[in-house]
């Protein structure tokens, strides 16, 4: 017996890829929702047609929502009301929920889902498989994040199934809450790591305008990423060097404050991101 979901945002970037894991498994009835004409147009290159919201939730067990955080408020306004007693809202990262936007709509639970993306250590060996950089894919394994914010223990096995097909192949699928989610996602690895990624390539870009040939900045940054991250993330035993832990330790003092990791990780903060990432301007 099938499962019936009806896919919000069929047509976007994230409901395409769970437009191709879906589309031909016999477990699933998906009804694809897709407003936009490129949408539409991205659908009928995988031989697949949108559906109206009306027939797409008639009947649907589960609706996945992989529309915009900023517009997932608004469309569940109208979309939760009409779903069966019963159903499962699944969400694809938990912005919306620890923010306080989702409708509550009486026998309807929530499930939220978000991928922790192949990892750098252990990986994907093979070639093709080290070039999946999202998973998902069918190619490179990952790990995926599951929370049930509202409904039955039913209700999470259910999701976290659906969750393992979405993003397949998965190996683990760590169980969290809402608000665990959201220091994870978006704090830790938007907020934090976004934020120190992009403050690394600023910082090659800087040297290759004073003057070091390109080619020697990205091999001396890549090798050393991958060097250092293994070190200081405890994959090998093996320390940095006494001058890089010097230089490290005043480097900190000037490029953090010495309370980053209280305020930084306070449910203020986490909360504040979580409204910026749903806010609709």
């Amino acid at each position: 017996m099938s499962r019936s979901i009806a896919l919000f945002g069929a047509g976007g970037k994230m409901g395409c890829r769970i437009t191709d894991q879906l589309k031909d498994n016999p477990h699933y009835d998906v009804r694809y929702v897709e407003p936009s004409e490129d949408g539409a147009d991205r659908l009928a290159d995988r031989s697949v047609s949108p559906t109206p919201v009306a027939d797409a939730v008639d009947g649907a067990n589960v609706a996945i929502m992989a529309v915009p955080d900023r517009l997932l408020g608004s469309v569940l306004e109208d979309v939760a009301p009409r779903l069966d007693p019963g159903s499962i809202v699944m969400l694809l990262d938990p912005a919306a929920a620890y923010a306080g936007v989702l409708p509550e709509v009486d026998d309807l639970s929530y499930v939220i889902s978000h991928p922790c993306h192949p990892p750098l250590f252990d990986g994907p060996t093979d070639s093709e498989e080290r070039r999946d950089w999202f998973g998902g894919q069918g190619l490179a394994e990952q790990d995926i994040v599951c929370a049930l914010h509202r409904g039955s223990e039913e209700d999470y096995a259910i999701g976290e199934a659906i969750a393992r097909d979405i993003y397949a192949p998965v190996d683990e699928a760590h169980r969290v809450t809402t608000e665990q989610m959201a220091i994870l996602e978006p704090q830790l690895v938007e907020a934090l790591l976004s934020t120190c990624l992009i403050a690394l390539e600023e910082g090659m870009q800087r040297v290759i305008e004073m003057g070091v040939p390109e080619a020697a900045a990205r091999s001396m940054m890549y090798g050393h990423l991958r060097t250092e991250l293994a070190i200081v993330f405890d994959e090998v035993d093996f320390p940095l060097s006494d001058g890089a832990q010097r230089v490290a330790a005043e480097s900190r003092d000037e490029l953090f404050r010495s309370e980053w990791k209280e305020t930084f990780f306070g449910s203020e903060k986490v909360r504040r991101n979580a409204e910026l990432i749903v806010e609709e301007n």
